[in-house]
């Protein structure tokens, strides 16, 4: 299995794309057509083999078959992308061209209205996610704010038994009595000067 997927790694895909890049460089019409076809056919053949793999890898010489496949296509002797592409792809698709574009053009509207549909499902269900984990955040600050707050009170409860609410209380008092205490230790010692 590994050896199949390293023969058509390089003989199926990079080898037929380096001679691509040459056919573009050239601009040779010729080899522009030719690698067009192998690329066409090349693509039918990747999609079939989705398939097939999984239905058929019991076959005996399945891989096998499939390096072989792939080699007709590219050798110049056989031309097998092209007789495949000129026998049958090419009559094919060309019956068969103004019904798969209509197809496409439906898909794509399709697809962008259904796009587009979910792109609003999904910011409405953002937003409301959003919207629920500030409310829930917000709810666990304010529990957090308000048992903080409520530890503050029964500490200063305990202390003081003035009727002023408790946080006034220790602002004003912790404020006046520095000042009160430092008048009154300095007019203590006045006066103790002056007796």
């Amino acid at each position: 299995v590994f050896f199949f997927f390293f023969c058509r790694l390089i003989f199926g895909t990079l080898y037929p794309a380096y001679y691509s890049y040459k056919a573009v460089k050239s601009k040779d019409i010729k080899e522009y057509v030719k690698w067009m076809m192998y690329w066409i056919i090349f693509a039918l053949f990747t999609t079939a083999e989705t398939f097939t793999d999984i239905f058929l890898c019991w076959f005996p010489f399945y891989y096998e078959l499939k390096i072989a496949f792939v080699a007709w296509l590219l050798s110049p002797y056989t031309k097998g992308s092209s007789l495949l592409y000129r026998k049958f792809v090419h009559p094919t698709l060309s019956s068969k061209e103004k019904e798969i574009d209509d197809c496409l053009v439906q898909a794509k509207d399709r697809s962008y209205d259904a796009l587009v549909h979910f792109g609003k499902r999904g910011l409405n269900v953002a937003a409301t996610a959003a919207v629920m984990a500030a409310s829930k955040g917000q709810g666990a600050l304010s529990e957090r704010l308000r048992s903080f707050s409520m530890q503050d009170l029964s500490t200063i409860r305990g202390d003081s038994s003035s009727t002023v609410p408790p946080s006034v209380t220790v602002r004003t008092s912790s404020k006046q009595s520095q000042p009160k205490t430092s008048r009154s230790a300095s007019e203590g010692t006045g006066s103790s000067g002056k007796c």
